[in-house]
């Protein structure tokens, strides 16, 4: 051999619309590499349900690759830099070729010392954009025009001749007992998750635009229906099993084709498929945001965890029954559709005045769909902590008679309750003693009292918040940053608006 191209998978595990691979292929002789990095998997915000997606997806991206070429994936355990040294100590690597990625503070840094490595070793790396995230962004201003040219662009094709460089991979089932080991500490079950994987990727995908996404705009909110009439990508997403591209260009086929009475549904879609690249955007920007208030003004508050309080929230036992029902379920699936989710960060850092940071990092381990640019973003929207978005202090007992309203879901998830009778499954704090004794759920026993009185705990975090954002520097402020990270769908206005009225998709 005299020398490789090194194409770095990373999250974007699939062949199809992959640029760095079509075009390391189209150069010579490819070395398709996925390094398991045991201080990635050591940070707190990983999770052994993360591992078990990836690892069923890099399962199928090995075998993709044997029918291609007749080898498969290159897999090595360690540090990347390492690990590149010695391959390039074994054959010249021409090159690296990856795409771009928005992760944490951890993969940023990582980032940064392969591109001194690689400038140093005068090896040329080359790293394309995977979805609508522009780096090096100076202005938000035609930002929306940028991605609908991205996802428009046509589709690329696996490579058609892909000769891969005959070196060995560490055995598969050694890698699996490492990373099995570096997790044992942190039993994580997750009976029902999502799994991983191309095949599935598409089987979702072509399900969702033909037959779930019928009742999508109307059932996405309630965690009754959420499950079933959402597409459920947003694991294959945020692990590049299939594009951002790939699902704009299949939801433009299906527009041709669909009912009239799906276009509200589809167009719903497709907002949200921006929104994925619009957050990811914000952490590319600004990756700070992972950890400090986008806004200073509540960064002198919540800073300390309340541990009876957090445990509470953390293990669905605050007493109320749709927010314990939704972190049950999230334990379990490792899924929970946005609403909910929203719910529970709010709950978290409004009613109980819980860090977001530490909200968030309970939440990052338990998504299997875990994006940190899109996770990180929501978490300081759903606090309050970003000045721009309106405040949405959820009510947890009139969200759970709107979007539960029989209980159903409630009683699926907490068996407790599950003989409580309707009039009372949704406050079972108000049950007379009888009726506790006559369903055998006695509150404060085999069910919690609610941990806080949620209309008192809301109208504390609400003054908090008009203190903190009521002076006019706070208010200058707010504005600077909506430069920044603001989307411009909605900046014509007529006047002003104020700290509370400002929102990125009003």
């Amino acid at each position: 051999m005299h020398g490789i191209h090194v194409v770095w998978f990373k999250r974007d595990l699939r062949l199809s619309d992959h640029q760095p691979l079509a075009e390391a292929a189209a150069m010579g002789m490819v070395l398709p590499l996925y390094v398991v990095e045991p201080e990635a998997l050591r940070q707190a915000d990983a999770a052994p349900r993360h591992w078990h997606f990836v690892w069923q997806s890099l399962g199928e991206l090995d075998q993709a690759l044997k029918e291609r070429s007749g080898s498969g994936l290159v897999l090595r355990v360690g540090d990347i830099i390492p690990v590149l040294e010695a391959i390039h100590r074994q054959t010249a690597i021409l090159g690296l070729w990856s795409h771009q990625e928005t992760g944490n503070a951890w993969s940023y840094a990582r980032d940064r010392s392969v591109g001194i490595w690689t400038k140093k070793q005068g090896i040329p790396w080359r790293e394309y954009q995977q979805n609508g995230v522009i780096r090096g962004l100076k202005s938000r201003n035609g930002w929306s025009t940028a991605w609908k040219k991205f996802t428009s662009a046509a589709l690329i094709s696996p490579p058609a001749n892909l000769t891969v460089a005959p070196l060995s991979s560490d055995s598969w089932p050694q890698v699996q007992e490492q990373v099995q080991a570096l997790f044992i500490t942190r039993p994580d079950a997750c009976a029902k998750a999502q799994a991983g994987g191309r095949r599935e990727a598409m089987r979702l995908l072509e399900n969702f635009l033909q037959q779930r996404a019928a009742n999508y705009a109307r059932g996405m909110s309630s965690p009754l229906s959420a499950a079933s009439v959402c597409s459920r990508l947003s694991p294959h997403l945020a692990y590049g099993t299939i594009s951002v591209r790939e699902v704009f260009h299949a939801l433009k086929n299906r527009e041709v084709t669909a009912a009239k009475g799906w276009a509200c549904n589809l167009r719903a879609f497709e907002a949200r498929l921006a929104w994925q690249s619009h957050f990811i955007q914000k952490l590319e920007s600004e990756p700070e945001l992972e950890f400090r208030n986008l806004h200073p003004a509540l960064a002198d508050q919540r800073q300390h965890i309340d541990p009876i309080l957090f445990s509470a929230w953390s293990q669905g036992q605050t007493g109320f029954p749709l927010v314990d029902a939704c972190m049950r379920m999230l334990h379990t699936t490792g899924w929970i559709n946005f609403r909910m989710r929203a719910m529970l960060a709010a709950f978290a850092c409004y009613h109980l005045w819980q860090p977001w940071q530490a909200a968030g990092l309970h939440l990052a381990r338990l998504f299997i769909d875990y994006e940190p640019g899109i996770h990180w973003s929501q978490m300081q929207m759903q606090s309050g902590s970003t000045g721009i978005n309106a405040f949405r202090i959820y009510n947890p007992v009139k969200q759970s008679y709107e979007q539960d309203p029989s209980g159903q879901f409630i009683r699926r998830w907490i068996p407790e309750l599950a003989q409580v009778p309707h009039d009372w499954i949704h406050e079972p704090w108000r049950m007379p003693e009888m009726i506790q004794q006559v369903y055998q759920c006695r509150i404060g026993v085999d069910y919690p009292l609610p941990i806080v009185d949620h209309e008192k705990a809301a109208r504390v975090a609400r003054q908090r918040l008009r203190q903190a954002y009521g002076d006019p520097q706070a208010r200058a402020q707010s504005r600077e940053i909506l430069g920044r990270h603001g989307s411009r769908k909605s900046r014509a206005r007529r006047s002003p608006p104020s700290s509370q009225q400002l929102s990125l998709f009003e």
